[in-house]
């Protein structure tokens, strides 16, 4: 078999789950017992908690198979999922499964995506593999159309929580952004894989819980408005990384990518100022992370 070609997946077992974890709650032992009944190991790659979740985590990490990066350091996202998969590599998996620390999955969730895996008629170019999920703010219900069909969809890209990557195509595609830092480091890892001809799909069914934000809804007038209520550091990110992927990945002429990013800065502020706590901070923050999107300066915030 070519290396670029993902070696057959038949079982759980053959998957090696990495999770980055950054200040856990106490229910991350329960969310890991869950996992571990359905991956063959699991890489924690842990940026610079507390002493006091690092006892967590070593406790939870004497049992096998069960693996403990631990930074002292937020080294970001995209660096510590590079560190994770090089490990389960390195233990010599053809597979990752790519987990946030507050993700909860459902149970039977790795033998739905093999199913998934098994359907998809084009595995050898199979890039990622992504997990429906439900938000747990919102709790929004599957619709209709979900049942009808494959159990897949083709997308442009899919969160990093929850997505299934042949090492093959990692090896093909190459590692997540560290200059990216967090935020759009799944986006921008998605958009490389379609950019060589791979190809990026998800199940139709949700088979996890996860959070985006901390989202809350706002009834204005007959509509609902949600704003995600991030961090001034995350509106950084999002503000910065969104602008650097609508230059390299984006068709706009002439800079016109920097008007569309500022519009869309534009409209995250209106939420901010309407509906947001620490409206100064955050508000400063995407402005500088745009002004540092536009002339190309990555890596953590200054």
């Amino acid at each position: 078999m070519s290396d670029s070609v993902p070696e057959e997946l038949t079982s759980g077992k053959q998957v090696c789950a990495v999770m980055v974890t950054y200040h856990p709650d106490a229910g991350l032992p329960d969310r890991v017992e869950r996992l571990l009944l359905e991956v063959g190991a699991l890489v924690i790659v842990d940026n610079g908690s507390a002493d006091a979740e690092l006892e967590m985590l070593e406790k939870l990490c004497s049992k096998a198979p069960i693996t403990l990066v631990a930074n002292h350091a937020n080294l970001g996202v995209a660096r510590a999922l590079n560190i994770g998969i090089e490990r389960a590599i390195a233990g010599g998996f053809g597979w990752v499964l790519l987990l946030d620390q507050d993700s909860t999955i459902d149970t039977g969730m790795l033998q739905a995506l093999i199913a998934v895996c098994a359907a998809f008629p084009d595995r050898d170019r199979l890039a990622v593999l992504g997990a429906g999920f439900r938000d747990v703010h919102r709790m929004e219900t599957q619709s209709p159309g979900a049942a009808m069909g494959p159990p897949w969809e083709e997308v442009e890209s899919v969160i990093t929580s929850g997505s299934l990557i042949p090492v093959a195509a990692f090896a093909s595609i190459g590692p997540f952004r560290d200059e990216l830092f967090i935020d759009y480091v799944d986006i921008d890892y998605c958009y490389r894989a379609r950019a060589r001809g791979l190809r990026v799909i998800k199940t139709r069914a949700p088979l996890m819980s996860h959070a985006i934000g901390a989202s809350t809804r706002h009834s204005v007038l007959w509509t609902d408005k949600w704003t995600s209520n991030h961090s001034p550091d995350r509106r950084y990110y999002i503000a910065r990384n969104d602008t650097v992927m609508l230059r390299e990945h984006g068709r706009y002429p002439r800079g016109s990518w920097a008007l569309k990013s500022l519009a869309r800065r534009l409209r995250s502020c209106k939420r901010i100022v309407l509906y947001e706590e620490m409206k100064i901070d955050k508000l400063k923050a995407v402005a500088q992370g745009w002004w540092h999107g536009v002339r190309g300066r990555l890596g953590p915030r200054p």
